[in-house]
């Protein structure tokens, strides 16, 4: 089956990083809209633009089902891509959830972009799971500049997220809840500055475990990958050896972090 994931950028490479893993015979594409990235800082209007001209090329290579890698993109656009194309449609959601299940009546810091935290589905979300008094929003929306230019664990990357985590106390907190699939690549700067009993969680398991409900795929973990995977940089396909290489480096990256928690 041909799946697509979509991201406004390279973070969504930690969805297709597990999905790859569980489901390692489906044929993938990766959809990184490298020319208008970041998403979390454009208008909702400029968004649901662009996820829609993705949506009309990833259709048009053949896509079966598309996961909207980017939780921006989720926020605003997954509901009106729904209602235009019949083809199954995963978002994001953050790990809010299982946070709450795991440490019930603890509080939570939920990060992720601007436009995502100020949102209406994040709000929705957290009314849904009766969370108001278990749940703060930051957004840390610099990290995807850092990601972008796989700048992962410079003083710069620490000295920001450090400055962006003081104001919290962190005794009164169970977990940090990663918002935004960029922010995985800094999973070891994150169990740096936290203290230990702060569980770091993202939503790529439940994403991908939903993606299988919805196409009843098969899910056949396996650490060898036997299946395709085209990459494409905002509809153009990527052949140039030293963009495969840097793809293969953020992959590599994403191998480090996935045992953090």
């Amino acid at each position: 089956m041909k799946l697509a994931f979509f991201d406004s950028g390279v973070g969504g490479l930690s969805v297709l990083h597990h999905a790859m893993k569980i489901l390692p015979q489906e044929e993938f594409i990766f959809f990184a809209d490298e020319d208008n990235v970041p998403y979390g800082t454009k208008s909702r209007q400029e968004v649901l633009r662009l996820v829609d001209a993705a949506f009309e090329f990833l259709t048009a290579q053949g896509a079966q089902a598309i996961v909207v890698a980017c939780n921006t993109a989720t926020s605003v656009a997954v509901r009106r891509m729904r209602e235009k194309f019949s083809l199954p449609i995963i978002g994001m959601e953050p790990a809010l959830k299982v946070a709450l299940d795991m440490f019930p009546a603890r509080k939570v810091l939920v990060t992720a972009t601007a436009i995502t935290i100020t949102g209406e589905k994040i709000r929705r979300l957290i009314t849904r799971l009766h969370a108001e008094n278990f749940t703060e929003l930051r957004a840390l929306s610099e990290l995807v500049t850092f990601a972008e230019r796989q700048e992962f664990t410079s003083s710069a990357v620490e000295n920001y997220l450090r400055g962006e985590l003081a104001p919290y106390d962190w005794e009164n907190f169970s977990s940090l809840v990663l918002g935004c699939t960029h922010f995985n690549y800094f999973k070891d700067t994150f169990r740096k500055i936290l203290p230990p009993h702060v569980k770091i969680l993202d939503g790529n398991a439940g994403t991908v475990n939903e993606l299988i409900r919805r196409t009843k795929l098969q899910a056949r973990p396996s650490e060898t990958h036997g299946g395709s995977v085209e990459f494409f940089y905002s509809a153009r396909r990527v052949t140039d050896s030293a963009e495969l290489s840097r793809l293969k480096k953020f992959l590599a990256r994403l191998d480090e972090m996935e045992a953090i928690s």
